[in-house]
């Protein structure tokens, strides 16, 4: 009865472990290459953009002045805003850090 109950009690302990990441977590990017200001567009979302791996994303950031950044070449990190990409436009990231390489 003891072994039953002992085994139970790490049957649960194991089965409350999670290797899975959360939703914020798979969310998450890291980019890197120049940050440009968004000129005309067709899609109507985002301040600025930058080009990583031959894909573009448009880029926003409640927290840091993009502006600063513009024209360097940068590591970006932060987190896909969801709903986007609309319009055939990029994906959109809200910029939580940017270091100049």
């Amino acid at each position: 009865m003891k072994k039953l109950i002992l085994l139970l009690a790490l049957g649960f302990s194991f089965a409350g472990c999670s290797s899975v990441k959360s939703s914020k977590d798979a969310n998450t990017v890291s980019l890197t290459g120049k940050i440009e200001k968004i000129g005309m567009t067709t899609y109507q979302y985002g301040t600025h953009t930058i080009q990583s791996d031959q894909k573009t994303y448009a880029l926003r950031s409640s927290s840091l002045d993009l502006n600063n950044f513009e024209n360097k070449e940068v590591q970006i990190t932060g987190t896909k805003v969801p709903g986007y990409p609309v319009e055939n436009g990029p994906e959109l990231i809200e910029v939580s850090s940017v270091k100049v390489k």
